[in-house]
């Protein structure tokens, strides 16, 4: 029904009483609504006005009441668009790498080939919000039995899942998810399956150090300098095949004994300006392993080598590959005969080893090879069984070990035969002493 008087107010032509608490009725038709509230994000009165059409006073109420509740809750997220996971972690990954989470060059090959390999064939077409825990233990389940026919390490499908997991967890902030299908997904059990063991420790005992360099001498001369550079500092190769010997930015201070390690390389021509953990080392070494650096730099190859500022270049004059020293290492094993596996990797593990014999602080120790924690320098160590009989040998000796069995005077009064050679069984103490 047309209003006998129409009344102007908010610059609008309105009935002069409203329809509802907070709607009046517009000439023309529809209706205004008008209320205010304290926005939850402000915590301030904040009015709500606005026209509505195609509905009664009634309905245009209920509209007033859900604008209102949208102020003083917070707004209803906008549905998101359904991403299949493949879509998904092609975005996170390229996000990852542009904001520098994924600056090495090797953790950008690792994430490429785990999903590419291992993520995408499992998971790649289904809906994000679709994949439910039951998938991802049926996934699990599959590569277990790849695991039991060694075809991979359960540490290895754990590093997936980890993936799988850290991927989702992205998910569940930023597409909205209930909640993540991996969170209480256990991996597979990896307690029996010890990446170093006594009988390949991946490590050399301190006799078996100089040998190995005089192997590697005679029949890898060119790299024998790298070799013993990661023996006496427990440096990765990845930090030690950027070092520059020359030019406005040496690592090498040769007047010195100073080299720095403040770069790394993993893979082709990309360097990363600081090493893994995003430390940078200065180490003044001693004459002796500096007098080997210069052996190197004198014999290096006239040409692309000597005119590269790199102090272990390839051939070319550029970055040595990642596996270049795999071969001499497992010649030199061969040489000497030794009874174990002996990778690059082993410098490291050595360096440890070595760096506890001779009774090295740990925090000068951790101060030389990168590692931020004690648990990390643990994990690279290998105590030999001589380090354990010297030190069971001292704990016996503050406990009085020597004299146990000794006769002494009133041996027989606490029930113990003074003869050691007597057949008779040690006779029990009175039930009196034993309380």
């Amino acid at each position: 029904m047309e209003e006998a008087k129409w009344t102007e107010r908010w610059r609008y032509q309105l009935a002069p009483r409203p329809s509802r608490p907070g709607v009046w009725r517009l000439k023309g038709g529809g209706f205004l609504v008008r209320g205010r509230v304290t926005d939850f994000r402000t915590g301030r009165r904040r009015q709500v006005m606005r026209t509505v059409h195609g509905t009664d006073a009634a309905g245009a109420y209920r509209l007033l009441q859900e604008a209102l509740d949208e102020v003083r809750n917070g707004a209803t997220k906008p549905a998101q668009r359904r991403m299949r996971f493949s879509e998904y972690a092609a975005l996170l990954f390229e996000r990852k790498v542009l904001k520098g989470d994924l600056e090495s060059a090797q953790t950008r090959e690792n994430w490429e080939l785990m999903l590419r390999l291992h993520l995408f064939p499992a998971f790649g077409d289904v809906f994000v919000d679709a994949i439910s825990k039951t998938d991802v233990e049926r996934w699990l389940a599959v590569e277990a039995k790849k695991v039991q026919g060694g075809e991979y390490s359960p540490l290895t499908v754990n590093n997936w899942l980890r993936l799988f997991r850290g991927i989702m967890n992205e998910a569940v902030d930023e597409l909205g998810l209930d909640k993540n299908p991996a969170t209480k997904v256990t991996g597979l059990d990896a307690s029996t399956r010890a990446t170093y063991t006594e009988e390949e420790p991946n490590a050399l005992a301190p006799e078996e150090v100089q040998p190995f360099l005089l192997a590697m001498r005679d029949r890898h001369p060119q790299h024998l300098a790298m070799v013993a550079l990661g023996f006496a500092t427990g440096w990765r190769p990845s930090m030690m095949r950027p070092l520059r010997r020359k030019g406005g930015s040496a690592d090498v201070l040769w007047d010195k004994n100073v080299v720095l390690a403040r770069r790394s390389q993993t893979r082709g021509d990309e360097v990363r300006e600081a090493t893994k953990n995003s430390t940078r080392f200065r180490v003044t070494l001693p004459s002796e392993v500096m007098t080997v650096l210069h052996w190197h730099a004198d014999h290096l190859s006239a040409g692309r080598m000597r005119e590269s500022d790199l102090l272990f270049p390839s051939e070319t004059g550029g970055f040595r590959s990642p596996t270049v020293l795999d071969k001499p290492f497992k010649d030199v094993c061969q040489h000497l005969r030794l009874e174990k596996k002996v990778t690059p990797k082993a410098m490291r593990r050595t360096f440890q080893d070595l760096a506890r014999r001779a009774s090295v602080d740990g925090l000068i120790q951790r101060s030389i090879c990168g590692h931020l924690t004690e648990e990390m320098t643990e994990r690279y160590s290998s105590v030999a069984q001589v380090e354990v009989e010297a030190a069971v040998g001292k704990v016996i000796s503050l406990a009085g070990y020597r004299d146990l069995l000794s006769e002494r005077p009133g041996g027989c009064e606490m029930g113990v035969k003074p003869s050691l050679n007597d057949k008779e069984p040690l006779a029990a103490a009175p039930v009196s002493d034993r309380n």
